[in-house]
């Protein structure tokens, strides 16, 4: 029976990929993402565009309409996030604060939103997208590191208040993902050794497998290239 998906950031270059390989395997799938439309369609997807994950009617708002359209949630996938690099010395807590609406309010918003319909799904699962450059940060990487590092102790805490129900989480922590904008940022970088968004979803469908159904709480790295 195919399940419900909803992939936040379903837009950009990770979460089409990962929207594509769930409808792949016969899943509807809807995409949410603040961008106002994808760059391509995909086939029986439900798009929403246009939405502020940072505010929390519309992630609530989200959530309806595609229960509405599809009669439940089965996974959901919080892709939604950004990147700015940027010292402290040349930045400051305007940075911070926008990197924790990105990464960490957009997952918690969506996340909180969600849950009801997750709990009525006979095997819930919610997937994070965290970060390896979370568990050490690097320079210029302070704002960023720490936002995605909210977003691994909320995959754990909830995975702790979730013990007992039918409702996983997990998160990914890749490396760097190959990814256009990335490629454009860092020129001179060896493109080999990054994560391909493939190998990527990969592991993001297996934990939203019923392979996957005795792990929760876990963040697993994602570090190879493809």
């Amino acid at each position: 029976m195919a399940r419900s998906i909803i992939v936040t950031g379903g837009f950009g270059t990770l979460g089409r990929v990962v929207a594509a390989a769930f409808a792949a395997q016969g899943d509807r799938v809807a995409r949410v993402d603040f961008a106002p439309s994808a760059p391509e369609p995909l086939d029986g997807a439900l798009d929403l565009g246009g939405v502020d994950l940072t505010d929390k009617a519309a992630a609530d708002q989200a959530v309806a309409a595609v229960a509405a359209a599809f009669g439940g949630v089965d996974v959901l996938v919080n892709v939604a996030g950004g990147f700015i690099w940027q010292t402290l010395a040349d930045g400051g807590s305007d940075i911070w604060a926008r990197m924790f609406a990105m990464n960490a309010t957009t997952c918690v918003n969506m996340t909180k939103a969600a849950l009801p319909a997750l709990s009525n799904a006979k095997a819930g699962r919610i997937v994070n997208i965290g970060a390896g450059g979370a568990v050490v940060a690097a320079a210029g990487m302070g704002g960023y590191a720490a936002s995605k590092a909210a977003v691994h102790k909320l995959t754990e805490s909830l995975a702790a208040e979730l013990t007992g129900s039918e409702i996983t989480v997990n998160a990914v922590l890749p490396s760097i993902i190959d990814t256009p904008v990335n490629r454009a940022d860092m020129p001179d970088a060896d493109f080999s050794q990054w994560v391909q968004p493939a190998a990527l979803a990969a592991v993001i469908l297996f934990l939203a497998s019923p392979a996957a159904r005795g792990i929760s709480g876990a963040l697993i790295p994602v570090t190879r290239g493809g």
